[in-house]
């Protein structure tokens, strides 16, 4: 793939109107904003930077990285995804991350994308559980993308889909959400310059997200799924 078209590829499915499911959540925002612990655009710049510095960069990047490193290879792809899901504490932050890799591994079916339907049928027969990072990384590698660009895409999704809840439930505005995810540029290089985990050594430290998730099925009103 040219130069151009590795950036046309990667503009187009970090898109927010590419259809993967992720704006159906907030992790742990919703949540935390009922709980007064969010109150406005500075909350929520330092909620993103927390997300990216203790779950993204040690969690999510490192599982991006190991499926797209599996090089089409079904089994290893497998194998990856259920340690990710095995590692995902909070049921709400794992049965999201299912859904929107499921949701945009449905798309990439649909467009053709080689591997795709093999791994959806590994999904439906219960060998994988289709988690985001997992997807993210087969789809970077499927779609011709770099590891860095595949790695870029995964950390502005998780970004956006958190500054696109601010957004809806009041906490900030369109501006403010640009400018946060501006924020978060040089973080993300920073920690993309560094070693990733192995994919058996997942972890995160992001405890209010987690707990907020946790207790988001009994919380009132909702307008998210996590």
């Amino acid at each position: 793939m040219s130069d151009v078209g590795a950036t046309l590829a990667l503009l187009q499915l970090g898109d927010s109107f590419f259809p993967s499911g992720a704006a159906s959540f907030s992790w742990g925002l919703e949540t935390l904003r009922a709980d007064g612990l969010l109150r406005g655009a500075a909350d929520v710049e330092a909620f993103v930077g927390g997300q990216i510095a203790r779950r993204w960069s040690q969690f999510d990047r490192p599982a991006v990285l190991a499926a797209f490193r599996a090089h089409g290879d079904i089994e290893r792809l497998c194998t990856i995804d259920r340690e990710i899901d095995a590692a995902t504490l909070s049921r709400e932050a794992r049965e999201g991350a299912r859904r929107i890799g499921i949701a945009l591994l449905k798309v990439h079916d649909g467009l053709g994308t080689v591997g795709a339907a093999a791994y959806r049928d590994r999904i439906a027969a219960g060998e994988a559980f289709g988690q985001m990072a997992a997807v993210h990384g087969f789809v970077g590698h499927a779609t011709g993308l770099d590891a860095a660009s595949t790695c870029a895409m995964s950390a502005y999704q998780l970004g956006f889909s958190i500054v696109s809840a601010g957004l809806r439930i009041g906490l900030l505005g369109h501006v403010d959400a640009q400018r946060i995810l501006q924020s978060q540029r040089e973080r993300i290089a920073a920690i993309m310059t560094t070693d990733a985990v192995a994919a058996d050594a997942l972890h995160a430290y992001a405890p209010a997200a987690e707990i907020a998730m946790m207790r988001h099925e009994t919380g009132q009103g909702r307008m998210f799924a996590n």
